[in-house]
């Protein structure tokens, strides 16, 4: 299978694309310029032929990002995968290198799964120590609500994983995985919650937005507790938030935070991430998820 190949490097003092390659069933879009002329940043939208994945379509890219540039990996609208055929997985492969000083955005939009889909996605990202910047976000929604469908797919699993080059140490790894069981479906275990997410920030060039997101996250997760310990009015039992969220430290000397997150609708996402990254406007041209 040939992979899809994207490098990024500093050509006349600016972040370039000096490499772009993909075959079907992806392709990439490159915008000339996204924001202000004076924006060192690169913007890759990657699309699907027939607008989604298909049963059984397996997709690998690559990207590095050199020293001191900026790339952004982002979609046009959710990724949608189709119902599947037979035990066919579909299957989709990021691994991307970020060099001193560079910093990598990956904020697609969600994967949206139809009913009985199988899917696995496997991200992997190799940093300097102390110097590449990262910012992921990686999030799935319950399905096609107007089709009716509430966690209606048959498998999805998402594992990502950060590396320090030179010695492929473990940074941060984390598996998500939903399937259906044979005593408790995914809807009966999601319950209410129709869209859940995670955020991985880490270096030098986020601590500004990390910062900041532990700090609401931390509010918020405060008014949660407060929310589960005092009943409804007329009720004998507290009711589920329609948002959570929590926040961890993670690597050496907690560097690093991953953000997690279940919402009763998809928009309360969109507009938590619109909220928490329009400072990353100056870096990147145009603030994110707007």
């Amino acid at each position: 299978m040939e992979r899809g190949k994207l490098v990024v490097e500093r050509v006349g003092g600016k972040s370039t694309l000096t490499r772009c390659f993909s075959k079907y069933p992806f392709k990439f879009i490159v915008p000339k310029k996204v924001g202000p002329s004076q924006t060192d940043a690169v913007w890759i939208y990657t699309i699907t032929y027939g607008g989604g994945i298909v049963s059984g379509d397996s997709i690998a890219c690559d990207i590095t990002v050199g020293h001191g540039c900026t790339a952004v990996l982002t979609t046009q609208s959710s990724t949608k995968v189709y119902k599947s055929v037979g035990s066919k997985c579909s299957e989709q492969t990021l691994e991307a290198s970020i060099g001193k000083d560079g910093l990598l955005v990956v904020i697609p939009d969600p994967v949206t799964c139809f009913s009985t889909a199988r899917y696995s996605q496997t991200q992997i990202f190799r940093v300097v120590p102390d110097e590449s910047s990262l910012i992921i976000v990686d999030w799935v929604t319950s399905g096609r609500h107007e089709r009716g469908e509430k966690w209606a797919f048959s498998l999805y699993k998402s594992t990502n994983r950060i590396l320090l080059q030179g010695n492929n140490d473990p940074m941060f790894l984390d598996t998500i995985l939903l399937e259906q069981g044979t005593h408790c479906s995914i809807s009966d275990r999601m319950q209410d919650y129709q869209a859940i997410a995670m955020i991985v920030i880490m270096g030098p060039k986020l601590k500004f937005i990390q910062n900041q997101i532990q700090d609401d996250v931390k509010k918020l997760m405060s008014q949660q507790q407060q929310q589960l310990r005092a009943p409804s009015i007329g009720s004998t039992k507290s009711e589920r938030p329609d948002f959570l969220a929590s926040c961890s430290p993670f690597g050496p000397q907690g560097k690093g935070v991953v953000v997690r997150i279940a919402s009763m609708t998809t928009e309360s996402i969109y507009k938590f991430l619109q909220h928490e990254l329009a400072s990353m406007e100056p870096l990147l041209g145009v603030s994110p998820y707007h």
